[in-house]
């Protein structure tokens, strides 16, 4: 959507060709421009930067030209801009090819305000100063168009929460009204009921004066009663007493068995000790004899480019194959971390993506024994964690170095025949690694064994 009719190509052409090959550069200061505009810039320069020529690039953008092109513009944005910022020739490059390519991008009169300061800048006109305080203008009432809605939004939630408490409130008062007449009518049939009551203590009384006579009649009784039950009493305790010492005869018998059972199994215990002693020397000489270690070092702690060896490895394609080669003894499970985070948990930060992953593998490892490297490219990375779960190696590649190319280091650094599996939906890195022996299986095959554990 442009404010003016757009512009004879060829008159366009006629006009750069008259313009200097590298015009200076307005006195901005790049790194504070506003986020929209240092996006649009990014992207148009990384557009441009994938097209040129490799003699053409600078040599401090010749590592951004390597990311594939949705990687470009996000990972080399600071280089881009400081590139943009202070070298003419990239700068003129960039805007050729603007011209020849995106047109549309170079109107300083388009109703975007956005578009028109990018292309104020790339042109270099006097205009460009006002127009990016215009988008930073923009974007500042639009930020405070956002809180003043959010504040109404408040405001309106809260008058209907108070029309809500005073509707409670009422409904609260007339429940007291209610339950105090409730309480009123308790308390008049409390009163009868304890009328009633007087009655039936009166009543009560009468009849204990008429028990308490019956009672010294059956006194004699009880106490005849009671000289029978004493005499019966005196027998069963006679009873007892024999029956506790044969009981504890019984229990010293029993007690006696334990203890020779319990020395029994104690030399057994001794005799197996022994045997586990002999055992251990033996193979304590046999690792003198044969002169090995007992480093618990693996290839991958050590990866300083070996030559690859070994035949191709089989695609894995379910869950229930993955379980199969995880369970094979001495199996390396090699892990391309964001390859996988994106595939599973794109919207997290890649912080919190890396924290879930490394977190799933150590339970995968606790399941499963296998040892497990996961691989993190380096580039951006701020914090790195300080420990991890036992047995899961977390590696982050060194500054200009792929993860792609460090997996596939780690792949070569293995012996041949030891079980490897690569997890990765990256075509390159899956055919290379299985070229080199090793198990290709698909980041969404992973997550779903991963959200088995």
């Amino acid at each position: 959507m442009h404010a003016t009719e757009p512009e004879d190509p060829g008159l366009l052409a006629s006009d750069a060709a008259q313009r200097p090959e590298a015009e200076p550069a307005p006195p901005f200061a790049w790194r504070e421009l506003p986020e929209p505009v240092r996006a649009r810039l990014t992207e148009l320069a990384a557009e441009a930067l994938g097209k040129m020529p490799r003699v053409d690039i600078p040599q401090q953008l010749r590592p951004v030209a390597k990311f594939a092109p949705a990687k470009r513009a996000r990972l080399g944005a600071t280089a881009l801009l400081t590139t943009l910022q202070d070298s003419p020739a990239f700068r003129t490059a960039v805007l050729e090819w603007v011209r020849e390519y995106r047109q549309d991008a170079l109107d300083p009169n388009d109703e975007d305000s956005v578009v028109a300061a990018t292309a104020a800048i790339l042109l270099g006109e006097s205009s460009a100063t006002s127009r990016v305080r215009l988008v930073a203008k923009n974007a500042a009432e639009t930020a405070l168009r956002a809180e003043r809605d959010a504040a109404v939004a408040r405001n309106q939630k809260l008058e209907a929460e108070l029309a809500r408490t005073r509707e409670e409130l009422a409904q609260a008062l007339e429940a007291v009204e209610a339950a105090r007449q409730e309480r009123e009518e308790e308390l008049d049939r409390l009163r009868g009921r304890l009328r009633q009551q007087g009655m039936m203590l009166r009543q009560a009384r009468d009849a204990a004066a008429a028990a308490e006579a019956g009672a010294t009649e059956a006194d004699g009784r009880r106490d005849a009663e009671i000289a029978a039950l004493t005499a019966q009493l005196d027998r069963e305790r006679q009873r007892v007493v024999t029956e506790r010492a044969r009981a504890e005869r019984a229990v010293t018998d029993a007690e006696i068995a334990r203890q020779s059972a319990r020395e029994a199994r104690e030399a057994d215990e001794v005799r197996l000790a022994l045997l586990a002693d002999t055992i251990d020397g033996a193979v304590a000489g046999l690792r003198r004899e044969l002169s090995l270690g007992s480093s618990s070092r693996r290839p991958a702690d050590a990866v300083r480019g070996a030559s690859a060896s070994g035949g191709r490895g089989a695609q894995v394609r379910d869950p229930a194959a993955l379980d199969h080669l995880l369970a094979l003894p001495a199996v390396h499970l090699i892990v391309d971390g964001y390859n996988v985070t994106k595939t599973g948990y794109p919207e997290l930060s890649l912080a919190d993506q890396r924290t879930r992953l490394i977190r799933q593998l150590g339970a995968l490892v606790s399941r499963t024994g296998a040892e497990v490297t996961v691989v993190f490219d380096g580039a951006g990375v701020l914090s790195v964690p300080t420990a991890a779960p036992r047995g899961v190696r977390v590696l982050f590649s060194d500054p200009g170095v792929l993860a792609d190319d460090v997996i596939r280091a780690l792949v070569i650094a293995e012996p041949p025949g030891r079980p490897l599996v690569v997890a990765t939906s990256d075509r390159a890195v899956a055919d290379s690694t299985r070229s080199s022996g090793a198990h290709p299986v698909a980041s969404a095959v992973l997550l779903t064994r991963l959200g088995r554990v």
